[in-house]
């Protein structure tokens, strides 16, 4: 397909377009003559990609740079390149190391991965930045006074395991290495607000099941 015609099927402008490939988001079109190239159904996937991460997930350009350069990484076995792509996403910031609720969270952490056995996880907690999320949320509950119970997180963590092999069972459907780790990325710009809402959507309906509404009929 002609530039005018990527452009009507992703719903990007020509002109974002263009400065993607500038940017090296895209790769270049097959080149027909000195002004005309041609897309394929490739660049239309890593189009609607990229529009997602910058237009949906406020990734900033360097970032998606980054995270692409990871999914095409051939060179890398799909583990490594599934968890660099999704770490190169933005993440919060490194938690203080000398807070007493951190240290404290970081007890609690430790204790759930060996519970739930999870050894990679564990293998990875000083450069994961999905643990130091958990620690950062942990710390900020406990500073709060909302300690959490141990079993109340191994609980929600066996439920986590079972959505990620949902997660994992779906990216299987895709074909190439590079279109399994786009699903993935997107997943976690895309669908984890879908389970958020999800989650909030059973809240409302245990809550009504629980409690009812009163004299409301």
């Amino acid at each position: 397909m002609r530039l005018a015609e990527l452009s009507e099927r992703s719903g990007v402008p020509i002109a974002t377009i263009k400065y993607y490939l500038r940017e090296g988001l895209l790769t270049p079109g097959r080149q027909i003559n000195a002004r005309t190239s041609e897309y394929d159904e490739e660049h239309l996937r890593r189009l609607r990609l990229v529009r997602a991460m910058i237009q949906v997930g406020r990734v900033p350009v360097a970032t998606v740079r980054e995270v692409l350069g990871h999914v095409d990484d051939d060179a890398l076995p799909r583990t490594i390149r599934l968890g660099a792509a999704l770490w190169a996403l933005p993440q919060v910031p490194e938690p203080d190391e000398d807070d007493e609720y951190v240290r404290a969270a970081h007890d609690v952490a430790d204790e759930l991965l060996e519970s739930l056995g999870w050894s990679n996880a564990k293998a990875l907690v000083t450069i994961s930045p999905s643990y130091r999320s958990l620690v950062v949320a942990m710390a900020a509950l406990r500073r709060l006074g909302y300690d959490w119970d141990p079993q109340l997180l191994l609980a929600y963590a066996r439920l986590m395991h079972g959505a990620a092999v949902l997660d994992l069972d779906f990216v299987e459907t895709h074909a190439s290495e590079a279109e399994k780790v786009e699903t993935a990325v997107l997943g976690a710009i895309l669908v984890e607000p879908m389970l958020q809402a999800l989650h909030r959507l059973a809240q409302e309906e245990e809550s009504a099941r629980r409690y009812g509404f009163g004299d409301r009929e």
